[in-house]
């Protein structure tokens, strides 16, 4: 009886070893990056912060399917096809809303450095999901020599619609109506012939 109590403890004593043991070296093999951000990134993210001031939040490293909800009625196998390519896509940073964090843009970094790069070819997928969300997209590439005023530039160029509807830019009307404060060609009365009618 002893033996078996004994024997039991031993087990026991073993199987807390070896999951301790299994947990540290299996389950969790990992350390601590030294920097969450490339020097590329951490430097277009500090443009980023100083072009838009204090308008936006900037959010970094969002998955698309955290931007993106599927519109209702949307066919389940095209729904299911849509979310499984959406699922691994993820975007550099997005500007969002500071009162309700609405997304405004979404921005990726485009570098040709390693071996591959990074987002060379653009992704039509990416482009056009955030597109017929109405979520304008910017590709900006990285190289030295930017100042904050073309960051800003670019990013203003893209939130035009956003503008105009804040009422912050005039809307252009293709063809605009004459007004009536417009001076327009004052009528002439016709100038009388020098040449004799025919009786």
């Amino acid at each position: 009886m002893e033996f078996a109590i004994v024997l039991i403890m031993v087990l026991i004593v073993v199987a807390i070893v070896a999951v301790k043991f299994s947990v540290e070296e299996v389950s969790f093999p990992f350390m601590s990056k030294p920097q969450l951000f490339s020097p590329v990134e951490h430097q277009f993210l500090d443009m980023i912060e100083k072009a838009v001031g204090d308008e936006f939040r900037v959010m970094c490293r969002v998955k698309l399917t955290d931007l993106l909800a599927l519109r209702r009625n949307t066919n389940k196998k095209m729904a299911k096809s849509a979310l499984l390519r959406a699922g691994s896509k993820q975007l550099d940073f997005v500007l969002v809303s500071k009162t309700d964090m609405t997304p405004v843009l979404a921005l990726d970094l485009v570098h040709s450095l390693g071996k591959e790069g990074h987002k060379t070819t653009r992704d039509f997928f990416v482009t056009g999901a955030l597109d017929s969300a109405g979520i304008p997209h910017a590709r900006i590439k990285a190289r030295h020599g930017y100042k904050i005023e073309d960051i800003k530039a670019c990013i203003e160029a893209k939130i035009m619609p956003l503008r105009r509807r804040q009422g912050k830019l005039p809307i252009p009307i293709a063809h605009e109506a004459p007004s009536l404060f417009t001076p327009t060609k004052r009528p002439t009365r016709p100038v009388r012939s020098s040449r004799q009618v025919a009786a």
